[in-house]
């Protein structure tokens, strides 16, 4: 039985896992945050590639039951005066679920046949003819078949394996930030956006707790410096860009020190020339992503689907499994959007299928159970 160590627990990883325990194999998922991490962006699914993915998993159901219904965006002024509105289902899918919902549901189904360690991370990685072998932060060491990096824009196992991180992600010129706050402006469903040039800042209400809402900023500047693991730090860079902009600015800054889940990072690009070398794969974010964009989710779900599709195809041999999947998903969000809703009048099922994929992506010639 083949051992898969998956670096991440957040959509792909557990996502990969769950179908790699279905197919028989051992997978591992260390993260490392201390547990799931909590709070983040709404995130959809669209198109029947996106939904079939999740029906053949048995979470559509469970995804339906935590639905937001999509989210209203209301343009204001600086006085609050509302000056235009986007309705909820311009920006929600075919379903939108809160992220750490997402993550709970996928944990859950994969739990019963991942080993999960939580608190860890990989900190170094030598690929040899016996397979991977691993050295965990917490100095633990252990082998594996094979190792899948499912962490993020900001991957560790791409750096450790396949480069610097600045050879594969590239800056897009914006800076996104989001934590939770009370809801001390009675909001509902429905986010509240005010804009300056090079700004916006924007608060809506809690879809599961009417006492909280959400925060979510976005600002225009150039490559920053800074500590990714530094939040002190962060909260001085948002004060700084917000400072003086008015409406309710105010009121989200303040709730900035007592933020527990802040979320801060660049809106950047990852594309990797070769999602694979020797026993080590990337996927979702790590492989072909960007920080925002509303695609990620759903490619990253089909991905992991495929991935253990073609390990499960190949008898777990990565020299066949890794290159088959190499063309099996988009690798832009424009690429994720066509290949995930078909033109009106269209019976195809799955993405376009590119060469060298002998799946036809998610639902096309060859699917697995």
């Amino acid at each position: 039985m083949k051992t898969v160590l998956i670096s991440g627990a957040s959509i792909a990883g557990p996502a990969l896992a769950y179908w790699l325990g279905r197919h028989g194999f051992r997978p591992t998922v260390v993260e490392i945050a201390p547990a799931l991490r909590a709070g983040g962006n709404r995130v959809d699914f669209r198109g029947r590639t996106h939904l079939g993915v999740l029906e053949r998993m048995g979470v559509l159901d469970d995804l339906r039951a935590v639905q937001t219904g999509g989210t209203a965006m209301r343009f204001v002024d600086a006085a609050g005066r509302r000056l235009m509105e986007l309705p909820a289902h311009f920006a929600g899918g075919d379903i939108e679920v809160p992220r750490f919902d997402l993550a709970r549901v996928l944990h859950e189904r994969s739990r019963d046949t991942t080993e999960y360690l939580f608190g860890d991370s990989i900190a170094a990685m030598s690929d040899t003819a016996r397979g991977v072998d691993v050295t965990f932060a917490s100095g633990t060491r252990r082998t594996f078949d094979l190792v899948v990096g499912a962490d993020g824009v900001h991957s560790a196992v791409r750096r450790l394996m396949f480069g610097p991180q600045v050879r594969f992600v590239r800056h897009l010129g914006y800076y996104v930030a989001t934590w939770g706050l009370p809801n001390d402006l009675g909001l509902d469903r429905h986010s509240v956006l005010f804009t300056a040039p090079g700004r916006m800042a924007s608060v809506g209400g809690d879809h599961r707790d009417p006492s909280r809402a959400g925060a979510f900023v976005v600002f225009a500047a150039p490559r920053i410096d800074y500590d990714r693991h530094d939040q002190d730090q962060q909260r001085d860079i948002i004060r700084a860009r917000f400072t003086g902009m008015g409406w309710e600015v105010p009121r989200l800054l303040a709730a900035l020190d007592g933020a527990t889940d802040l979320y801060f990072d660049a809106i950047c690009r990852v594309d990797v020339p070769s999602w694979s070398r020797g026993r080590i794969a990337l996927i979702g974010d790590a492989a072909a992503g960007a920080t925002i964009g509303g695609m990620g989710t759903g490619t990253a779900v089909v991905a992991a689907y495929v991935l253990a599709g073609e390990l499960a195809a190949a008898g777990g041999d990565h020299t066949v499994a890794f290159p088959a999947t190499s063309g099996c998903w988009p690798t832009s969000p424009g690429a994720a959007r066509r290949a995930a809703t078909p033109p009106a009048g269209s019976s195809r099922r799955g993405p376009r299928r590119r060469p060298g994929c002998a799946t036809g992506c998610s639902t096309g010639r060859r699917s697995w159970p």
